[in-house]
């Protein structure tokens, strides 16, 4: 995203839990130190600024204290939101999840416009987001110029934490997936998606919700793909789902009683799993100009950034 606006030339400002960031150094960007759970470093950082673009948010499948991320990704937007009311920005786009969707799950894709309710929401992250959208919608009915952008599946360089897509194909390429349950992703390279904010703030209407995404792959596909860009072996064996979601569950216990530590099979995505999480970006596609790389050449720039970057071995 800062690296979009900068080749657009304008001039950015950065809130960031620290002012070092590894992402930002060398980049001719003002970073503020501020927090989404500190409402008044929010306000600080909108001082000057005409436009907003909020991507932050807490994207862990698996959380000790869940109260955490409701408090960064619901409380945090609406404090945002209300500072950028306040001050009167132009325009703010909003980035939400197509976990907030609907999503029929038998490999139907979804879209910005099927049926959905908090009921639908599998895990702490998605019903967090999917609260934090109604919220952004309250804002736009509420006067504030706001776009929202529902990014699927983005596949690409600098997923430094990593994410749990990012880790996905971390654990790929250190040998650690050697099954896989039958499920399925739509999947887009992470500079569209930081195109598609761009395009959102620049052609989008205002309260109208737009998928950023570009390909619906099975795992199996996925992992095919990995395996020709890595030199990796593909698994081989699809996993029955309930032996793996009991596994989940103790896991969970385990993790959220005992270790305190992220657990190695999330319950969420083993959830998660259960749906094939197919949408439709042709929306985003027709109306904003969304650009759609070929998913291979996103695969392949991260599993270039990760080797790079000493997260697993191999050729960078």
């Amino acid at each position: 995203m800062v690296e979009a606006l900068l080749a657009q030339g304008r001039e950015v400002r950065v809130l960031a839990r620290r002012r070092q960031h590894p992402a930002l150094q060398g980049l001719p960007v003002e970073v503020v130190k501020g927090d989404l759970t500190a409402p008044e470093t929010l306000r600080q950082a909108l001082q000057g600024c005409s436009r907003l673009f909020h991507v932050a948010a807490d994207y862990r499948l698996w959380v000790p204290d869940p109260a955490t991320m409701y408090a960064i990704n619901v409380a945090g937007t609406r404090s945002l939101l209300q500072a950028a009311l306040d001050m009167g920005l132009e325009r703010v786009v909003y980035t939400s999840t197509v976990g907030a969707l609907g999503n029929p799950g038998d490999g139907t894709p979804g879209n910005e416009d099927t049926p959905v309710t908090l009921a639908d929401m599998v895990g702490h992250y998605k019903r967090s987001k999917f609260l934090a959208e109604q919220v952004a919608l309250e804002f736009a009915a509420r006067g504030l110029p706001l776009v929202i952008v529902n990014p699927s599946t983005p596949v690409g360089p600098w997923d430094s934490r990593p994410t749990p897509t990012g880790q996905m194909i971390v654990d790929f390429l250190n040998g650690k997936v050697p099954a896989f349950l039958d499920s399925g992703l739509n999947l887009i390279h992470v500079r569209d998606v930081a195109a598609g904010h761009l395009l959102a703030e620049a052609r989008g209407t205002t309260g109208e919700k737009y998928i950023l995404g570009h390909v619906n792959l099975t795992l199996a596909e996925i992992f095919q793909l990995l395996a020709r860009i890595s030199g990796r072996p593909a698994p081989r064996w699809r996993l029955p789902y309930y032996p793996i979601l009991g596994l989940a569950y103790l896991n969970e216990f385990w993790s959220t009683w005992i270790t305190r530590r992220p657990p190695r099979i999330p319950l969420t995505a083993v959830k998660m799993a259960k749906k094939y999480m197919y949408f439709d970006s042709q929306k985003a596609v027709r109306e904003l100009g969304l650009p759609q790389t070929p998913i291979s050449e996103a695969l392949e720039a991260a599993v270039t950034w990760f080797r790079r970057h000493g997260y697993a071995p191999g050729q960078a």
